[in-house]
């Protein structure tokens, strides 16, 4: 299940940022060689899809153990007391996630219900924008849920708490 994900992650990061980048192409090329096939438009869908795309890879940093974090105190700790303390830590990260789900969802209930679009031409649905929020906050939970259940198991413990060694 986890494989499929990340595989599901990592293949949509990549189309998201390969389209973001090809339509930036295409606007900066069109602004210095043709000035009328240019449009104003584009630069707003990148800036979407670039926060898509980062949304959509925090999930991955997540499973890799690889956000940023200060663990300094940590190391210092017994093997058997890190692993409980990254418990609490993982615990404190699945509230997080839900309150990102929750209010995520509120800011595109709330964008959808009244009919919120982008100011420029696009007059893109803002919705669909703040979707990346909860959609993110979803994909991490579901990500902290195993990185939990592993270390109440004893699968991820002692050392892979600090080096990333128990990927999910």
């Amino acid at each position: 299940m986890n494989r499929v994900l990340t595989l599901v992650e990592h293949e949509l990061v990549g189309v998201v940022a390969t389209v973001a980048m090809l339509l930036a192409t295409y606007q900066l090329l069109s602004r210095y060689l043709y000035p009328p096939a240019s449009t104003h438009w584009i630069d707003e869908v990148v800036i979407y899809l670039i926060i898509w795309a980062s949304c959509l890879s925090f999930s991955g940093l997540v499973a890799g153990n690889a956000h940023v974090r200060a663990d300094l105190v940590l190391r210092m700790l017994p093997q058997r007391l890190q692993r409980r303390v990254e418990m609490v830590n993982t615990l404190a990260a699945l509230a997080l996630c839900g309150l990102l789900v929750w209010f995520g969802g509120r800011i595109v209930f709330d964008a959808w219900d009244i009919g919120e679009t982008s100011l420029s031409e696009l007059q893109f649905p803002m919705w669909v924008y703040y979707l990346a929020l909860p959609v993110a906050g979803g994909l991490m939970a579901l990500r902290y849920l195993a990185r939990l259940a592993g270390l109440a198991s004893g699968r991820i413990g002692g050392q892979d708490v600090l080096d990333g060694g128990g990927h999910l």
